[in-house]
This record gives C-alpha cells, structure tokens and sequence, in this order.
C-alpha cells in the first residue's frame, strides 16, 4: 500500500487553525473518524496521544508524523493539515510544526505501520518537496503534491 492510496480529498486542510499539538490531533481525528463505521474521534486522539508520549514525532523541519495503531481500525488512514502557524511540537530541532502528516493502522498491521511511515519518511525528507507542502495554498495543492509528488505543469511537460 502506498501513502497516496491512503489520503482523499476530504482527509486534506490547508491553512487551519490549532494552538496546540492536542488541538492539532483533535482536528486529525474529526477528518480521520469517518474512515470507518465505529471508530470515534477519541479513539484517534487516544491513539495519537499514546504513541506520542513515548517521544514527539516532530521529525524537524517543521514536520511531524502523528501515528497509532487502533484495535478497531480494519484498514490504515491518513490524513494532512497545514497549519497557518506552527505550533510546539517537541520536534528533534525544537522548531514549531506547520505540516503534519497522521496515520492510523490497525493495531495487528507492524509490517504495514513500518513501510507506511517509511514512505511518509522518505517524501518528507526530499527538501523541495517539503518546501511545496510547506507554502501550498489550496487543498488541491496539497493533494496533487502527496499523491502526484510534482505540480501537474511539470507532470504534463514530462510527458510531452
């Protein structure tokens, strides 16, 4: 499974609003919840906030990978916001987070946790495109960014 299979359109915000990494989580868990008949906001925000007090997942570079597992999840989730300010997140260059990426799986699903945040890792780690998701300014922005990893322009040139 790939990260781009994982996000749709409605799991995507550009330019919100959060004061702290709890409210950040909260908002991650209303897009998250309606993945699935069953699982709430609280299982999320729990899962998050569980995995996060073993250590921040502020990866630095104002990025953070908010992710749990979740024993009544069948199927891995994602969801993007992008913060309009950068919030304290405990990241490893104590720099504020405007950009965070959240993953639920299920909770029995560590080969696929692994390879998931492996792949958020590895897109996250590319300078320019990091730079992209940073100063997006639409929610179609943000998606064909993550799903397509180059602006449709450059998509389209390549191919011509």
């Amino acid at each position: 499974m790939q990260i781009a299979d994982l996000i749709t359109p409605d799991r995507v915000v550009c330019h919100a609003k959060a004061s702290s990494k709890k409210r950040a989580f909260e908002l991650l868990a209303e897009m998250l919840a309606g993945c699935q008949p069953g699982l709430t906001q609280q299982d999320i925000v729990d899962s998050l906030m569980n995995r996060e007090r073993l250590g921040s997942t502020g990866l630095g570079h104002g990025v953070a990978i908010p992710h749990g597992r979740i024993k009544k999840l069948r199927t891995a989730s994602a969801a993007i916001v992008q913060l309009e300010r950068g919030i304290d997140f405990d990241a490893i260059d104590n720099e504020p987070v405007d950009l965070l990426f959240a993953l639920v799986v299920p909770e029995e699903s560590t080969e696929e946790h692994l390879q998931l945040l492996s792949q958020l890792a590895e897109m996250l780690g590319d300078e320019q495109l990091r730079g992209r998701l940073h100063s997006a300014q639409t929610r179609d922005e943000l998606c064909t960014l993550v799903t397509c990893r180059q602006p449709p322009e450059t998509s389209r040139a390549a191919h011509a």
